[in-house]
């Protein structure tokens, strides 16, 4: 038998249509989708995504919660209810889809920000989550005037998401570690949220659901071997 195609210690045990070779089913389950590009027909991805997406949840809960402090020191209420937002949108979209890229999500926000911008910078098409971000905010900020960020803050902000985002990401080409973890955490911490946002709807239907998506304080997070946690 043929050793793992990715660690190249144990045997590997299955075949991985994205590497190319037989894969051991530790590997298999620690890095597809994060580490590793799984096509979205791969019949081994339904049965680990779950575990998947819980396990990066966990990973993901120490970097909100210090992002969350960050927004709050640096922009207030309006800030956070604005970062809510696109967390709450880009849940409601991705969830349950298997083929969505944290690349989407970078590009959309960046997007986001172009149009806020005073500035007229000339841009390629944009996607069709894009443009559903857009009329999100948009649509909400009309409904809910003084719950996020004005336009004299929102650029800011927003360039603070932008390079969350991307920091959890990682350099990984087709990532799906940001949105593995934005949905395995609400899915974790926040389960009456979780089912809230998967009832899709027109523009407008997102309601921040305020106090609730903090950080809560059962959010106690343990160093494991794939913790990428910055240690103090």
């Amino acid at each position: 038998m043929s050793p793992c195609v990715y660690c190249k210690q144990r045997k590997g045990k299955r075949p991985c249509p994205a590497l190319g070779g037989m894969i051991c089913s530790h590997c298999c389950g620690q890095h597809r989708t994060v580490r590793v590009s799984c096509p979205t027909d791969c019949v081994y991805l339904d049965s680990g995504s779950d575990y998947q997406q819980k396990r990066l949840g966990e990973q993901f809960m120490p970097f909100r919660r210090d992002f969350y402090r960050e927004l709050e020191e640096s922009g207030g209420n309006e800030a956070i209810g604005l970062f809510n937002l696109l967390e709450a949108v880009t849940f409601s979209y991705f969830e349950g889809r298997r083929d969505g890229q944290d690349a989407e999500v970078v590009a959309a926000l960046q997007a986001l920000r172009r149009a806020l911008s005073p500035l007229h910078v000339a841009s390629a098409p944009v996607s069709v989550f894009a443009e559903h971000l857009k009329k999100e905010y948009e649509t909400f900020r009309k409904r809910n005037p003084g719950q996020i960020a004005d336009s004299s803050t929102d650029l800011e902000t927003l360039d603070r998401i932008i390079r969350f985002v991307s920091i959890f990401s990682g350099k990984a080409l087709q990532s799906q570690r940001f949105l593995g973890g934005l949905i395995g955490y609400v899915k974790s911490y926040h389960p009456q949220i979780a089912e809230v946002l998967r009832r899709k709807g027109e523009p407008g239907h997102i309601v921040l659901p305020e106090q609730s998506f903090m950080p809560l304080a059962r959010e106690t997070h343990v160093h494991g071997p794939d913790c990428e946690h910055h240690r103090t």
